[in-house]
């Protein structure tokens, strides 16, 4: 195992970011899935450069993005981004696409189970055709109730795997394991040899240490189904608006060059632009948490 970041949860110069995971010992990263961002030959000089690699990246599937969307249009323009997020990762010599299938977001579904499953699964299984011809494997990920109506649990995400192809996996998050399973723990087990990437936040979504999840159990049970990825930080951290707030400085009040989606996909997730501080102190805080573990 080794320990690696998301980089979509604050608006930086991917050097900045790099120079600062590198310090705190992370070895790789998963870049944000929006490859209209990143020239893939500056982006590799970049990795080269602090000696980071890239382990993936996670679609980021706002908007109309949505690969069980009712209109065929839509699902189509849906597996075309995610796999120009494959393209981008292979182009950067990474190994992992984590897949979240449906809009994030969207709750409500528009058509019946059968018809919702045909579509995904199809879908799906273009994408992974595309992975397997770039040399990337797909994890599809699931996420809690709150955020999408169809993905919820290891076992359903398990389901599409199983229903693509068997070299199809899954990649589980603890802050959704912690909402949604009856036993993280046996969640974990069930994923077993499946389980192609792992994403760690705390029960409140602040970085790992700072909640209630019981960080060595979690590591043993990755180290007991002999997981050999990346624990990837995901912090995404909730802001206090009232005066009751134990992080008052945390949101960034300068104006930050940022694209409309991206912060509105922060925003929906119920954070905010973070000041640099912040950001650099939940890096370091998953890094001291999870580090000693894991080696």
């Amino acid at each position: 195992m080794h320990l690696s970041t998301h980089n979509w949860m604050r608006a930086e110069p991917l050097a900045v970011t790099l120079k600062r995971i590198k310090k705190y010992g992370y070895e790789s990263i998963e870049i944000s899935g929006e490859p209209t961002q990143y020239d893939v030959k500056e982006t590799r000089a970049l990795l080269k450069e602090h000696g980071i690699r890239c382990w993936g990246a996670v679609t980021l599937t706002l908007g109309e993005r949505n690969l069980a969307a009712k209109d065929e249009g839509q699902r189509a323009k849906s597996v075309d981004y995610v796999k120009s997020v494959i393209t981008m990762v292979s182009e950067l010599e990474g190994e992992i696409v984590t897949l979240v299938p449906a809009t994030v977001g969207k709750v409500v579904p528009d058509a019946t189970e059968d018809e919702e499953w045909t579509w995904v699964v199809d879908a799906t299984r273009e994408c992974f055709t595309h992975a397997q011809t770039k040399g990337v494997r797909l994890a599809i990920e699931p996420l809690n109730r709150f955020e999408t109506y169809l993905f919820n649990r290891a076992a359903q995400a398990l389901a599409l795997a199983d229903a693509v192809s068997p070299q199809c996996g899954v990649c589980l998050d603890t802050f959704h394991l912690n909402i949604e399973e009856e036993d993280m723990y046996d969640a974990i087990r069930l994923a077993g040899k499946r389980l192609f990437d792992f994403h760690v936040a705390d029960n409140n979504r602040f970085a790992a240490g700072l909640g209630q999840l019981d960080w060595s159990k979690i590591i043993g049970t990755l180290k007991e189904i002999g997981y050999e990825g990346a624990v990837t930080n995901e912090f995404v951290a909730p802001v206090d608006r009232t005066p009751a707030a134990k992080y008052p400085d945390m949101v960034e009040r300068s104006p930050v060059d940022i694209p409309p989606e991206q912060l509105k996909f922060i925003q929906d997730h119920g954070s905010s632009l973070l000041t640099e501080k912040f950001y650099d102190d939940q890096m370091r805080i998953t890094a001291e948490t999870i580090l000693p573990l894991i080696k």
